[in-house]
């Protein structure tokens, strides 16, 4: 197995053509007071998509079952279940129990060194480690690693259940010079938080010509949420920030991913560790889009992961979002067609069950309009 096979030059971020795509991916630049231009192309989504079938009548959804403590629920079947769209039941037409090592799960672990910084690697790696080396290093799913620093994103090709292999592979990591600095201000804020979406589409576009769910345990504290950039002066911009969003939901729902944001800082700041909560709502139109709705721990929850922050036990957050593994249920349901593309639809899943909570994706954009076309 290769060690980091990608190479630099193909990272999202740095601008490049590759045969007949021109991707094009955020970049900020300073405009009056605070505001900043976020631009993401509309089309990425469609340019990747077009590499799988898309069935833009259905949702796949993973739904984790818990209660108020303890592991997740077990022993459902499907007459437990209603999904709501915009609260509207809609029709289940599949539906399947997993549990273990028979669920067809693929992991990923994102060490983010743009956000975290140099000092709390060595940490990460001792608990990382940890979690690789249960049951003899006998993982339960393939798992590969990622590592995301001021130069790019480096991404293993391929999976592995042999946690020895992984945590060598680990250990032979070397921290690199820092080229953002961590102090740098607004400037350095806003490249940080460019790399990170950047970043995340990366690996997002990747996981999405691989069958299955995917896990992905993002080690970091979050990037900035440019807060104070969030006052637009044309709905041009409005625009922009809008279209990267619902390009990114897409993007994360079409690869099937559930995003995980593990925070590495513990109880150092606890004001810091929930300023995102901000930013929860979800968006419906360009006026309401702010870059804090594209903030990890905001992804992740409308992804249907977890969050986990303020806590000094960095092993047993990794094996809390695994625990998620252990019982849950793939469904998939048709979905009605709205009357633009990038409408809104809230999801919800409830469950004939008392004292139990239902937890998945929270929403989707419509892809198509009520002609069936991509609009």
């Amino acid at each position: 197995m290769e060690r980091f096979a990608m190479d630099v030059s193909q990272i999202p971020g740095f601008n490049h053509s590759s045969g007949d795509h021109q991707f094009r991916f955020p970049f900020f630049a300073p405009v009056i007071a605070t505001a900043l231009i976020f631009l993401l192309s509309p089309s990425l989504v469609a340019q990747q998509t077009a590499k799988v079938p898309v069935d833009n009548n259905v949702i796949h959804l993973d739904v984790v079952v818990t209660p108020r403590s303890g592991p997740p629920v077990r022993g459902l079947e499907e007459k437990d279940f209603t999904v709501l769209d915009n609260k509207v039941p809609v029709k289940i037409t599949s539906f399947q129990a997993l549990r273990g090592r028979d669920a067809p799960v693929k992991i990923l672990i994102v060490i983010d060194d743009v956000n975290t910084g140099f000092r709390r690697i060595a940490y990460e790696r001792q608990e990382i480690g940890k979690v690789l080396n249960l049951d003899s290093g006998n993982l339960r799913h393939p798992t590969a690693l990622a590592v995301f620093t001021d130069s790019g994103t480096q991404i293993q090709d391929e999976f592995t259940q042999d946690g020895k292999v992984l945590g060598t592979t680990l250990d032979q990591y070397t921290i690199g010079i820092h080229t953002i600095p961590r102090s740098g201000g607004v400037y350095a804020a806003q490249e940080r938080y460019q790399l990170s979406i950047a970043a995340l589409q990366q690996i997002a576009e990747r996981e999405l010509t691989l069958p299955g769910r995917k896990i992905v345990l993002w080690i970091s504290p979050g990037w900035p949420l440019l807060s104070g950039a969030s006052n637009y002066s044309t709905s041009k911009q409005e625009q922009e920030v809008f279209d990267a969003i619902t390009t990114l939901s897409t993007l994360l729902r079409q690869a099937r991913i559930t995003l995980y944001s593990i925070d590495p800082l513990g109880t150092d700041d606890f004001n810091r560790a929930f300023n995102w909560k901000a930013y929860l709502k979800p968006v419906s139109s360009p006026y309401q889009a702010e870059y804090g709705n594209l903030a990890l721990q905001v992804l992740a929850v409308q992804s249907g992961g977890l969050v986990l922050t303020n806590r000094n036990d960095l092993a047993e957050m990794l094996r809390l979002c695994l625990a998620d593994i252990q019982s849950y249920y793939e469904m998939s349901c048709s979905v009605p067609n709205s009357g633009k593309k990038d409408a809104y639809h809230h999801l919800e899943v409830r469950v004939a069950k008392p004292d139990v909570t239902a937890r998945t994706r929270e929403g989707y954009y419509s892809p198509v309009g009520t002609d069936g076309k991509n609009h």
